[in-house]
């Protein structure tokens, strides 16, 4: 396999949209090999000022979706034509002991938050489940859904006092279990967890610490692993995705060629082409130099100007800081068009980014040294292509879902994190680690001030020179 299969695996995710944009900026331009599309673009930032959506209390719709919908709605929407459910009595034990309760699953797909539901279907009990304000936001019908089977919001770009009270509340008074996603973002790989958020782990110690001063009950965590088995041949679904995106992009399809090797050529495409658009022309080096390269050019400047100095590592805890500095004064709507337009690019340029920083190297490398290339990886690639260069999903496999669910891990309300790190969420990723029966191959980079290897100081002063050279 060549080193160029390294940028197959961009990943599914929509880009910016302001709420209050006119009709003319509903789109997006965007290179893609060599040739300007229009994007339809989603509603991740929301230009308003936020507002907090509690959770519904009541239980009738979310028994009515669990019971009556949510199957025909799982095959229709995501392909899931079956699931086998491991560890339920674990999650039973402690609901039984009245323990305030955590559910943490990775999250690799858009169905994952449904696939909780087959769970409490089978506990069975009712669930609250925290969300992004923006699920909220895309229509009325969408955000009510959600909220009456359990869903309430939480604010990305900032503090949210409310949802984390809220939160800790819930799982102190055991009222429900609390679903959280400790990723916090869609990573769209089976075989890899992103970094965790902190949230998981403030509002486990807050309850428990609430618990012990009150009832002396306990806080659980419980980790869910979710696992995807294709059951369809992938070859016969993903050729005439590959041809369609090939005609796009070279104006031949290339049946000729194997799988890996065209879905190999699509993604350096793609990279060469963003590479035109920011750097000027196609990089050289492998595809992590070139990965990162790009990235740091495009976000040290913002670095600078909103944080005050570059960062280095982890992309996604990046992007997320300089959200949380350049959207209040967006949404306060006293911005001139200019400035107004000029951080709207930023932030999509950002978000973009975060985007392609999510599909892991060698993901579909033959050597195995990261795991084996499963039908699951290929169609997971595929998927994030299409996704990419059309911003739509004409796949439709059909999947079988394995769920797990670990053993109860207590919340020590008095333990504080070490040097090493944070114990709990240590043991959450170890646990779910093993769930879903892999290794760490792509271990998490905190963000740091500094570049921490070589690699990253030799980027960082290539970065440098490609700035100065297109610059003058």
């Amino acid at each position: 396999m060549t080193q160029s299969a390294e940028c197959a695996g961009f990943r599914e995710t929509p880009v910016l949209k302001s709420e209050k944009q006119a009709s003319t900026d509903d789109f997006t331009e965007i290179l893609t090999a060599g040739s300007v599309r229009k994007q339809r673009m989603h509603n991740v930032i929301i230009e308003e000022p936020y507002r907090f959506v509690p959770p519904y209390r009541g239980r009738l719709w979310s028994w009515v979706f669990r019971t009556i919908a949510l199957r025909r709605f799982v095959r229709s929407s995501y392909g899931i034509v079956s699931w086998n459910i491991d560890g339920l009595d674990n999650l039973r034990r402690s609901i039984r002991a009245g323990h305030g309760v955590l559910m943490c699953p990775n999250h690799c797909r858009p169905s994952d938050p449904m696939l909780m539901g087959l769970i409490v279907k089978e506990a069975p009990c009712h669930i609250y489940a925290m969300a992004s304000w923006h699920i909220f936001k895309q229509s009325r019908l969408e955000g009510f859904i959600a909220n009456r089977c359990g869903g309430f919001s939480i604010y990305r770009e900032g503090l949210d006092r409310q949802a984390l009270d809220c939160s800790v509340q819930i799982v102190s008074e055991a009222e429900r279990p609390l679903v959280i996603f400790p990723e916090g973002v869609i990573s769209r790989s089976n075989d890899r967890l992103l970094a965790f958020m902190d949230g998981v782990s403030f509002i486990a110690r807050a309850a428990a610490k609430k618990r012990a001063r009150t009832d002396g009950g306990k806080v659980v965590v419980h980790p869910i692993s979710v696992r995807y088995h294709l059951t369809t041949d992938p070859v016969a679904t993903l050729s005439p995705v590959l041809s369609k995106l090939e005609q796009r992009t070279f104006w031949k399809s290339h049946e000729h060629l194997p799988l890996l090797d065209r879905i190999a050529q699509l993604g350096q495409a793609l990279l060469a082409a963003r590479e035109i658009e920011c750097l000027g022309q196609p990089q050289s080096g492998s595809m992590s130099e070139r990965m990162s390269r790009l990235i740091d050019f495009v976000l040290h400047p913002q670095e600078r100007e909103w944080l005050g100095s570059p960062r280095y590592g982890d992309v996604i805890g990046r992007v997320k800081d300089l959200r949380i500095a350049i959207v209040p004064t967006l949404i306060q709507g006293k911005l001139d068009p200019m400035e107004r337009s000029r951080r709207w690019r930023q932030l999509t340029d950002s978000y973009y980014l975060q985007c392609l920083s999510m599909y892991p190297p060698q993901y579909l490398d033959c050597s195995e040294t990261r795991g084996p290339v499963t039908p699951e990886r290929i169609s997971e690639t595929v998927h994030r292509l299409e996704e990419d260069m059309t911003d739509s999903v004409s796949i439709r496999p059909e999947w079988h879902v394995d769920l797990r669910i670990g053993e109860a891990i207590e919340v020590d309300p008095n333990q504080k994190k070490s040097r090493s790190g944070d114990v709990l969420m240590q043991t959450l990723r170890s646990q779910l680690l093993s769930l879903l029966n892999i290794e760490d191959w792509w271990p998490p980079a905190a963000v740091t001030l500094e570049p921490r290897t070589k690699a990253e100081t030799a980027g960082a002063a290539d970065g440098m020179a490609i700035d100065v050279a297109v610059r003058s």
